[in-house]
């Protein structure tokens, strides 16, 4: 599995379906908490692609709300909509 697929499996598993879980409308996802619980190194630009693209949205089954922060950063977040 390459690395952008297992961020967003990882995402969709730890933070997606268990907010939906629990009833919630959205859910705010930090690039930093996703790298470190992946244990990733210096893949900060690839967390943000890997939730910065379309293939994220239709994979999680979500709306983008907002994305805030810089291009590829730690602390980039994003607020999706869980459809």
């Amino acid at each position: 599995m390459i690395l952008a697929d297992r961020i967003r499996k990882f995402v969709l598993d730890e933070v997606i379906e268990p907010a939906r879980a629990q009833g919630r409308a959205t859910v705010t996802v930090r690039a930093g908490d996703v790298h470190a619980a992946l244990g990733l190194r210096n893949r900060h630009p690839a967390v943000c692609s890997a939730l910065d693209a379309h293939k994220f949205l239709d994979f999680a089954s979500v709306t983008r709300v907002r994305r805030t922060g810089p291009r590829q950063s730690s602390t980039v977040e994003w607020v999706f909509a869980l459809n």
